[in-house]
């Protein structure tokens, strides 16, 4: 379901809402990928949902166009909005959907994949939230400023040339204490709706990413 959200400054954006299934365990934001809330995202938060969980994708792109949603193979248009995008006016938005579940009960996580998990990490550091993960997290040196509030996890290939390994070397020597998992896998490897694929690596890393949540949030 699509529901509107305010952040801080007054800003409106769309943000997906799945309501958990069975017993509510907490919350978990979603923060998208730079091709916004697509339909492979609704399917994560229907996953995690399915472990009782109520998820928010916030709409980050709203802020430049209202509803976009990029082809997964027109990569440069989102990476244009990405770019153009106010790191303190989309945490502002990402802030927005954990206040919103926060609203509900319970603690609320962070979540995000490529730019999102980089997004994720800095929600940690910044935001009132019981931990982060980020899938290949993107742009991590610009988040090596501040230390950590919540606990971190992390999800990266060992193939993936978004993020080099010495990126990951510098980004772990600043935060020590996150947690981070290697995969034989590229960037986006765990998005099923793209060739970078890599379905044995996907399951590990949520599979993880469920002990995680149940640690932290429920």
């Amino acid at each position: 379901m699509m529901t509107e959200l305010t952040a801080s400054d007054g800003h409106k954006l769309d943000c997906w809402i799945q309501d958990a299934e069975g017993e509510r365990r907490g919350g978990l934001v979603i923060l998208q990928e730079i091709f916004g809330v697509t339909d492979q995202l609704k399917g994560v938060a229907k996953h995690y949902a399915s472990l009782g969980y109520d998820v928010a994708i916030p709409a980050l792109f709203d802020r430049h166009e209202k509803g976009a949603v990029i082809p997964f193979d027109q990569g440069p248009k989102g990476r244009d909005m990405m770019l153009a995008s106010d790191l303190d006016q989309t945490m502002a938005d990402a802030d927005a959907a954990v206040q919103k579940l926060a609203s509900r009960g319970g603690k609320v996580a962070v979540m995000g994949f490529c730019w999102g998990g980089g997004l994720a990490l800095r929600a940690a550091q910044k935001l009132d939230v019981a931990g982060g993960i980020a899938f290949y997290g993107t742009r991590l040196p610009q988040y090596l400023d501040c230390p950590l509030k919540a606990p971190m996890l992390g999800h990266f290939g060992i193939k993936d040339d978004h993020v080099p390994a010495e990126m990951l070397k510098q980004a772990k020597a600043y935060l020590p204490e996150w947690e981070i998992h290697m995969y034989d896998a590229g960037h986006a490897f765990a998005n099923d709706a793209r060739d970078t694929f890599v379905a044995d690596a996907a399951k590990l890393a949520h599979d993880r990413t469920a002990i995680f949540l149940a640690k932290h949030v429920g």
